[in-house]
């Protein structure tokens, strides 16, 4: 089924809607927002800029007066702020935005109140432990909160846990790739698996449908897929048969859930990115050899040819869906 986005404007092509009714009917069919529609777009900008204002002021604060607060001041502050912003989840409306927000920053104020332990004690652990420490702790309120925004910072620590774990200790999973690679393929698994199971969990969890953050979840994971590819194409020890064959299956993948099943211009638009730039990658490597004028032009007019190529294609497929 078209939305009602573009019902009206196949009308307005067709010219069924008379120029002076076209703003009423924008109106009705919420296609235009109307002045409660801004409102609600207002106060809901208002509460996210203020709930995370108050949590980076929270942090700021501490670190300006770090030398004029006393350890046990500091712990109070960060312990305080984070027992508050439960209760206002507690006392609010659980299915509200606003106590969703509460969550989040009691989540954010977490991972300060991590990090002054750290280093206020000085424990001597490895960096990747305080994220990885931080997405443990966070866990119940986010399978509480049932929210995206927080859902996202708990894979995003998990993420930033997985690259700092590689960096400290190297070489330390697949002994056959070196360190960088190790952690781009932990972070393509990662984030596939993750996209995965928010895609089949949509169906069951109304609060998951939220195409922002799957479509975040395939950048992280077409980002690496797509980087370890240009690995296996500008360094021979490191190219296989393997990572060409699953970078091949991710776009067959990507093709078929959101050409077919779940329709998506954006996740279609990132296949034909990733794939541009493998194939001129792959082009570059064997024709830049001599670094010629002729190599240089003709890369350039490819490029031009894939990109314009790949826009109309999509301009095509998006028409498609619309008819």
């Amino acid at each position: 089924m078209t939305s009602a986005r573009n019902q009206i404007i196949a009308l307005i092509e067709q010219d069924r809607i008379p120029p002076d009714k076209m703003r009423a009917a924008l109106s009705i069919t919420k296609v235009a927002p109307d002045g409660p529609s801004w409102r609600i777009f207002i106060d809901y900008l208002l509460l996210w800029l203020g709930g995370l204002a108050l949590a980076f002021a929270a942090m700021f604060f501490i670190a300006y007066n770090w030398n004029d607060l006393g350890r046990f001041a500091k712990f109070g502050m960060m312990e305080g702020l984070i027992v508050l912003a439960v209760l206002a989840y507690w006392k609010l409306d659980k299915d509200k935005v606003a106590a969703k927000i509460s969550l989040l920053m009691a989540s954010v104020f977490l991972g300060v109140l991590l990090a002054l332990y750290g280093q206020t004690y000085q424990t001597g652990a490895d960096p990747w432990q305080l994220f990885f420490t931080w997405a443990l702790l966070m866990l119940p309120w986010a399978i509480i909160a049932r929210f995206p925004a927080i859902w996202m910072l708990w894979l995003g620590l998990i993420n930033l846990s997985i690259i700092l774990f590689h960096m400290t200790f190297r070489n330390a999973l697949w002994m056959m790739f070196d360190s960088e690679m190790d952690m781009l393929w932990s972070v393509f698994i990662f984030n596939t698996l993750a996209l995965v199971a928010w895609e089949l969990l949509e169906n069951k969890w109304v609060w998951l449908a939220q195409r922002w953050a799957t479509r975040l979840l395939a950048v992280v994971s077409g980002t690496a897929i797509t980087w370890l590819v240009m690995y296996a194409i500008f360094d021979h020890r490191q190219g296989d048969a393997v990572t060409a064959l699953i970078w091949v299956f991710w776009l067959a993948g990507l093709y078929i859930v959101y050409r077919v099943k779940k329709p998506d211009l954006f996740m279609l638009a990132g296949g034909c990115l990733s794939s541009i730039v493998v194939v001129i990658s792959f082009l570059g490597r064997h024709m830049l050899d001599h670094l010629d004028a002729g190599s240089f032009l003709l890369l350039a007019l490819l490029i031009i040819g894939l990109g314009t190529g790949a826009a109309i294609w999509l301009r095509n497929v998006h028409r498609e869906w619309s008819s």
